[in-house]
């Protein structure tokens, strides 16, 4: 996929934010993981919603029971957190969750902040 083709999926999937202007922060995750499926669903963004993600480890695939909250479009992974901060160990789930299915994008959205623009982190393999 080209990155323009990207960036388009990455403008939808933001533009789609609508959930936080409604609701604001302070929610339980799955309220808000709910929410943006309604709203990628109003909006025709094609989306899996808590797809597993199997783990391989030389030549062993173990089911560990490990879930996208979001695969959009097929090749954007979201992780959505309702936490008092992003840290670095949650973007490191995040690029690890794309390492182990392949995809090279992600967005990290952290609902429970005042300005939703304060809580996005776009992740890309490949680019430092």
């Amino acid at each position: 996929m080209s990155d323009s083709q990207l960036n388009k999926i990455t403008s939808d999937i933001i533009g789609a934010i609508e959930v936080h202007r409604q609701l604001g922060p302070g929610l339980l995750k799955a309220v808000y993981r709910n929410c943006l499926s309604r709203e990628f669903g109003i909006r025709n963004i094609r989306f899996e919603k808590e797809k597993p993600l199997p783990v391989e480890y030389k030549g062993l695939k173990l089911e560990c029971g490990y879930r996208l909250d979001f695969l959009v479009e097929g090749c954007v992974v979201i992780e959505a957190k309702a936490v008092e901060a992003i840290t670095p160990i949650f973007e490191a789930q995040l690029l690890t969750y794309m390492r182990l299915g392949n995809y090279r994008l992600g967005l990290l959205i952290n609902f429970n902040v005042l300005i939703l623009k304060e809580g996005i982190r776009r992740k890309i393999l490949g680019y430092g």
